[in-house]
Order: structure tokens, then C-alpha cells, then sequence
């Protein structure tokens, strides 16, 4: 296989690499839904269990005490690979989704009422959507959608224009509604378009509009800067990016974790319990109820580490490289529809596409055959594919260990597909 610098020093930290699906080499083209795991994640994971594994907190005991070290490491690490000054402003949960339906009951569902409103584009994933969609029905509230662009206008096919929402924002205030927040993702996981963040939260903030960034593909393909960005909370998943699962980020400005009541009640978020009332103990504790993810977070920290000595930029660098090459291929075929940019300084490594006449699981069934992994399926994005006139698609999507001969085998197999299905 033909491999760019990058991956030729990273294959082999990743073992299951070394598999091999129905007689062929796995090249893993799934990484939007999961990320695979190098060696240091699963030493660590291993490594807790058989030397640290105690609870954290209040434990006198040396095991106790290096969990607790390692745990509130983490969250240093954390805090530091996306721009956060303070790590008091890093909440862990069980992944993006928790995060957001966090601040969903945590901070928005306080003070939603009948006639507020709250922004969401339709490129939003369901984990994206659907706690603000509970949070609109529990209060009266409403969801407004900023639509994506479907033609080939300045901002690019699949992109959001921020005029538009300038307008949506100046519309509100005539007629005096409530935005309470705007909610939209870094990256989509269906179309690839990168979304401007620093220019979509300085228009909101400058309507007084708080902005939750969903970074949950963003976090392992470029770098992050949430002091840049000045966004108001901030989310993703530890699983995509290179470490274990069950472990999730959330960042939240101090004004907002001052606004926020506890999510979950239980050990570990207390001050102080008496009989009939309970005090809290300071955030980030406060939002972390129950025993937490500590070998998690020891994974975390290791793929972390991991990422930042390879670079963010030159992983970064290595996807555009990719997106590049497989944008060349797809245009070789006239029966494919690309969703997305096509402009590569307005996309991701993910690309989802359909083959006419050929129905996308079909056309990753095949795949398969030959050891690649892909998506099909509406990607937890249905508003999006509706918009799109389409029930489904075929998404191949990058990590920092995929390389231009998996992308031209892929297109050898499509081939393949046409063969099977329309001549």
C-alpha cells in the first residue's frame, strides 16, 4: 500500500490494522463513527486496571491517590489540547451526546419558556437536535432552522451563509423573540463542511446569543482554540478521537457554569447532604454525579498525548491530502453524486456520496467483500438527508493512519459495484 509520511509512522501503532476482513487487508474508512485505537490508548486502559485501579477522591490509601492524580490530569491535558486556560472549565461524561443533553437540562431547560427560540442548522446530527427539540417541547419553545446552501453560491454547496442567520437574528429581534442559543456542529459528519465557528460566534455574541459547538468530528482532524473561538460550550467524544469509548468532553465558559444546576444527583456533586437539602460541590465535581470514567479518562489522556506529538496541523495537513486525492477520483465518475463542498479549503475528510441506481448499503456490502469499511445509512442526520432529497448515503471518512491506495481501492470496488447492479 502507498503510504504519505504520516502513515507510514502510524500504522503500526494501531493493531488491528493488522487484520484482515474476508481474506483482505482492513482498510477502515469509518472513522466519522468511530476512530481505531493505538497501542498507548489500550496500554493504558490495561495498565490502570492492573496498577491504579482504586475510586478517586477522598481515598487516603496510595491507590486512591494516584487515580485521583490521574483523573484530574486528564482533565489538564484535556484543557490544554483545545485552548481551555483553566481546566475547572472541562466536565467529563460519557461522550458528546451527554454533554449536550447536559446543558440541555442543566443550563437552557431552567430558564426555556413559551416563546423562546433556539438555533439549529440542518446539518445537525440527531445528538445535535433532538435535546433541543425535548428542551422546546417541555417549555413551549421552538426550534428555528438555518438552512444549508443547495446550490453553487459563493459559501459553497452544503455550507450555512452567514448573512442568513445575521438576518435570522435581526428578524427575531424585531418581532421580539428569545434566542436563547444557537447550537451547530464544527464539523458535519455527513457533508464534511467546515463551519467558520470564530465567525459564527462573534455574529451570535453579538446578539447576544450564546453559541454550543459541537466538535465531536472536528476534535480529531484540526486543531481547536476555544479562547479563539470564544464559544460558550463545547463538546466531543473520546472515541473518535483515537481514544476509548464511554468517555466524553464538555467545555463550558465560567459565566455559564455559574447559570447551571446539577445534572444528576448522587455521590461525588455533593457539598453537603442533610435531610431534606444538599449543597453542591464547585464545578467541574458538580456535574460529575457517581463513580466516574477514570480508566477512561487515563485512555483519553494517553490518545491525547498521542495526537498532539504528531501535530494537529500536520494531521490536519494529511486529511486535506486525502480529501484531495479522493475529490480527483470521484470526479471520474458521472453516475456519483458528491454531497458536500468541493472547494477543499471548505471540507473535512468526510464524504458521503450516493452511486445512481445502487442502493448505499448494497454498495457497502460490497465493499466489504474486499476488507473496506464504510458507512451507509442516514448518519443520525434525517433532517439533513430530507433536505438533501435522499433517504440515505454511502460516507467514507478519514483518520490520520488512511492513505491514497484504500481511497483507489475503494474506487476500484465502486466499479465493481456498477458492474454488479446497472450494466
Amino acid at each position: 500500500m502507498q503510504n504519505s509520511p504520516l502513515t507510514a509512522k502510524v500504522r503500526k501503532d494501531f493493531p488491528i490494522l493488522k487484520r484482515e476482513i474476508h481474506g483482505h487487508p482492513l482498510a477502515y474508512l469509518d472513522n466519522a463513527a468511530t476512530t481505531q485505537k493505538p497501542k498507548c490508548v489500550i496500554d493504558a486502559l490495561v495498565n490502570f486496571y492492573e496498577k491504579h485501579n482504586s475510586n478517586i477522591s477522598r481515598g487516603v490509601y496510595t491507590l486512591a491517590e494516584e487515580a485521583t492524580e490521574i483523573y484530574e490530569d486528564g482533565r489538564e491535558t484535556v484543557a490544554k489540547f483545545i485552548g481551555a486556560a483553566d481546566s475547572g472549565k472541562i466536565i467529563f461524561s460519557r461522550g458528546t451526546t451527554e454533554s449536550i443533553n447536559l446543558i440541555a437540562a442543566a443550563w437552557i431547560q431552567p430558564k426555556l419558556k413559551a416563546g423562546d427560540r433556539i438555533i439549529v442548522t440542518e446539518m445537525e446530527h440527531h445528538s445535535n437536535l433532538v435535546p433541543w427539540q425535548l428542551a422546546a417541547q417541555t417549555s413551549g419553545a421552538e426550534l428555528l432552522y438555518w438552512p444549508i446552501n443547495l446550490e453553487s453560491e459563493k459559501s459553497g454547496i452544503g455550507s450555512l451563509d452567514l448573512q442568513k442567520f445575521e438576518e435570522m437574528l435581526k428578524d427575531a429581534t424585531k418581532i421580539k423573540q428569545g434566542i436563547r442559543l444557537l447550537a451547530v456542529t464544527a464539523v458535519s459528519n455527513v457533508l464534511g463542511t467546515v463551519n467558520p465557528i470564530a465567525e459564527i460566534v462573534k455574529i451570535a455574541h453579538s446578539h447576544g446569543v450564546p453559541v454550543l459547538v459541537d466538535a465531536a468530528q472536528a476534535a480529531a482532524r484540526m486543531p481547536i482554540d476555544v479562547a479563539r473561538w470564544d464559544c460558550d460550550f463545547l463538546a466531543f467524544s473520546g472515541h473518535k478521537i483515537y481514544g476509548p469509548t464511554g468517555i466524553g468532553v464538555l467545555y463550558v465558559k465560567n459565566e455559564r457554569l455559574e447559570e447551571m444546576q446539577p445534572f444528576q444527583g448522587g455521590g461525588g456533586m455533593i457539598r453537603q447532604v442533610n435531610r431534606q437539602t444538599s449543597t453542591w460541590a464547585d464545578a467541574p465535581q458538580k456535574f460529575e454525579a457517581g463513580t466516574p470514567p477514570v480508566a477512561e479518562v487515563y485512555g483519553l489522556t494517553a490518545a491525547v498525548e498521542y495526537l498532539s506529538d504528531i501535530g494537529m496541523q500536520e494531521i490536519q495537513q494529511h486529511e486535506i491530502e486525502l480529501t484531495n486525492h479522493a475529490l480527483k477520483r470521484f470526479a471520474e465518475f458521472n453516475d456519483l453524486e458528491l454531497y458536500g463542498p468541493q472547494d477543499i479549503n471548505s471540507r473535512s475528510g468526510v464524504l458521503s456520496f450516493n452511486l445512481r441506481n445502487v442502493h448505499p448499503h448494497d454498495v457497502a456490502q460490497v465493499l466489504d467483500e474486499s476488507g473496506i469499511g464504510v458507512r451507509a445509512g442516514h448518519h443520525c442526520t434525517q433532517v439533513l438527508h430530507k433536505r438533501l432529497g435522499i433517504v440515505a448515503s454511502v460516507r467514507m471518512s478519514f483518520g490520520l493512519y488512511n492513505n491514497t491506495s484504500e481511497i483507489d481501492l475503494l474506487i476500484s470496488e465502486l466499479d465493481r459495484c456498477r458492474q454488479l447492479f446497472i450494466e
